[in-house]
């Protein structure tokens, strides 16, 4: 077995009742495997801290860093109390303030701890930082600020999506686009900006439709806003359109959830008989089974209308045919806020070229620089930003 101090810190583990989620993640069960170790074993005790190195490694290699994550992740029942404005019972709040002081002597552990432990040099052995730590003045400080923080994967992730077996998941690689990064657009952006600030303020906010042309920043839009808005406790969740049936169990798993939503649906658009089309049409006008007080939808369009629509079906069979087509072209319009995002103009294109270019240290005389960008453009068959991007790069 583990020493004293260690096996002290174990011992008091095993009482973890409100925090007891996070005694199934990989380290803590790294820790425990350590401290079940015979001292008699020597080699298997050392190939037991070398996992649990290996753990602290994977997490960034500080041990109080992840300690501390996998306690402001905890989705416990104490958390989503305050989350909700309920009053503790308060022996709950005992056994919190207890556990957090465990979790907080976990954390301040060293390598020389173990070292003694294991009776080995610290020169010898894989080595991790840490801190001294006071978990329980942290964990209240968040608590204090839980409609910016949040809990769970929430409290520490921007960016996710629902996966195929309906779980929602941190985007690992999300996109970490600033608004600083963009040239032209700026009153298009301001709206988005303006609305998600009413969001963000709890005034009313509009469900957001971005269309335009191919190319011209309404996705970045969407994910520059929602970065810029994390430290307001805003979020973003990802859908694809074939997964907007799940919408209602979406709205169910964040109701309720201190931080308000940015439910993103890229490059949207319907056949006019798509199933999805009338769960969409459900959430734009709030029905009780598709919509939570937290979240609003932004969805990016190369279509004005949103659905395609063919010359056949216009002269279709229908014998209500003007009711159908109007049904099919208003889904747009149950979007409080469009905004349309028009191709640039050739001066606005030069201008993203130029700016683009100087930010990427490209060193060509301009009047070469914007024959070769308007050449690329013909060549690429339009104007646009990501055109744009994409001649500077081929420079590059």
């Amino acid at each position: 077995m583990a020493s004293e101090k260690i096996a002290k810190i174990y011992d008091a583990l095993s009482f973890t009742a409100v925090f007891c989620e996070t005694l199934q993640n990989p380290l803590l069960r790294a820790f425990s495997s350590y401290c079940e170790q015979s001292q008699e074993s020597a080699v298997a005790k050392k190939r037991a801290y070398a996992a649990l190195a290996a753990e602290i490694y994977k997490g960034g290699g500080s041990l109080t860093k992840l300690v501390e994550k996998l306690v402001f992740e905890d989705e416990n029942v104490y958390v989503k109390s305050v989350a909700r404005g309920k009053k503790a019972d308060a022996l709950l709040q005992k056994s919190v303030t207890r556990e957090l002081a465990v979790f907080s002597d976990l954390a301040s552990l060293t390598t020389a701890d173990f070292a003694q432990d294991l009776g080995t040099d610290v020169a010898m052995m894989p080595q991790f930082s840490s801190f001294n730590a006071n978990l329980g003045a942290s964990y209240k400080k968040r608590l204090r600020s839980i409609g910016k923080y949040g809990y769970g994967i929430f409290s520490s992730n921007g960016m996710f999506r629902l996966s195929d077996d309906m779980q929602i998941e941190p985007i690992v690689s999300a996109d970490k686009i600033g608004m600083d990064r963009f040239i032209g657009y700026a009153e298009e952006r301001a709206r988005v900006v303006e609305n998600t600030r009413a969001f963000v303020e709890g005034r009313p906010a509009a469900n957001t439709l971005l269309c335009g042309d191919a190319g011209t920043g309404k996705s970045s839009t969407v994910k520059a806003v929602a970065n810029a808005f994390f430290d307001e406790g805003v979020r973003l969740i990802e859908l694809r359109k074939d997964q907007l049936s799940y919408l209602p169990y979406v709205m169910g798993k964040i109701e309720g959830n201190p931080l308000k939503f940015i439910l993103f649906i890229d490059d949207l658009s319907f056949n006019q008989n798509d199933d999805d089309f009338s769960m969409l049409k459900a959430a734009l006008e709030g029905s009780a089974s598709a919509k939570a007080e937290n979240a609003v939808i932004y969805a990016t369009s190369n279509r004005r209308h949103i659905v395609k629509e063919s010359f056949g079906e216009r002269d279709g069979d229908d014998v209500h045919r003007n009711d159908t087509l109007q049904e099919t072209l208003s889904l747009s319009e149950r979007f409080g806020l469009t905004v349309w995002f028009s191709k640039p103009n050739k001066q606005l294109y030069l201008d993203i070229v130029r700016q683009l270019a100087k930010r990427r240290g490209v060193a060509l005389d301009e009047k070469e620089l914007e024959l070769r960008a308007e050449a690329f453009a013909l060549k690429k068959g339009n104007r646009s930003a990501r055109c744009a991007e994409q001649f500077i790069e081929s420079l590059l």
